[in-house]
């Protein structure tokens, strides 16, 4: 028995043609490449301005909550010691990057166990801290009573044998008594982000930007106990356009 086949029969749509057999592109032009590229610098530049702030605020606030345990420390050992004790902020070499606005030590004077008297000169009880790095005390925005202005912190300067000559200098102080009271109640201490110029060429630190979020602090109250600034505004006032502080 024969099988029969159909003929089949080619037509110009049954063959494949050269356009059909041609892969489909499946990458990037030039163009593309560039925009995409260029969306990412943005993107990249935002982030770091965005985590710049960021960091700012995040080295004042852990500024703040060092400080007020050195203070706390300070008020202890004034009572304990039954004498003056002091929080001091560093003043002594302003081309000192490391210490200048930054170093807090506490000190206190020696009672003398003969004549029951204090000691006319201070000794540290530690090493004290340094700010975070960019963090600076203020000078300008910081004064022995924050509500009425008043003037800037008092000085005093450590010497003698019982001083290290790496501690020895000027500082600014806040001082409490034997029975932990404030000497100047209502006084503000205030940290800021900024900058400052290698070698001291700079004494005040230059404000970063405009960021109103870049400064912090509080006011010691007669007790010892401190308040928060919450509100930008408390701090800065009139200030609000300082370029160095």
């Amino acid at each position: 028995m024969k099988t029969h086949h159909t003929p089949v029969k080619l037509t110009m749509h049954s063959i494949p043609s050269a356009d059909r057999l041609t892969p489909r592109r499946c990458g990037f032009s030039l163009v593309e490449l560039l925009t995409v590229i260029a969306i990412i610098s943005v993107l990249m530049t935002v982030a770091t301005v965005g985590i710049g702030s960021l960091l700012s605020g995040k080295g004042v606030s852990t500024a703040v909550s060092t400080t007020e345990a050195v203070f706390a420390e300070a008020r202890t050992l004034a009572m304990g010691r039954l004498t003056n004790a002091a929080v001091l902020v560093s003043i002594q070499d302003s081309t000192n990057m490391d210490t200048y606005l930054r170093r807090l030590v506490v000190a206190y004077k020696e009672i003398d166990p003969l004549t029951n008297k204090q000691s006319g000169e201070w000794t540290l009880a530690s090493r004290g801290v340094t700010l975070p790095e960019k963090v600076y005390f203020s000078q300008t925005l910081s004064c022995k009573d924050h509500q009425k202005g008043g003037s800037g912190i008092a000085k005093v300067t450590l010497g003698g044998s019982k001083v290290k000559r790496d501690y020895q200098g000027q500082y600014l102080i806040y001082e409490f008594n034997a029975e932990g009271i404030c000497t100047t109640p209502g006084a503000s201490f205030v940290v800021g982000t900024g900058t400052r110029a290698i070698g001291g060429t700079e004494a005040r630190p230059r404000r970063m930007n405009s960021a109103k979020r870049d400064f912090g602090g509080f006011v010691v109250w007669r007790n010892g106990s401190t308040s928060l600034f919450h509100d930008p505004l408390q701090i800065l006032k009139n200030g609000d356009n300082i370029t160095f502080f």
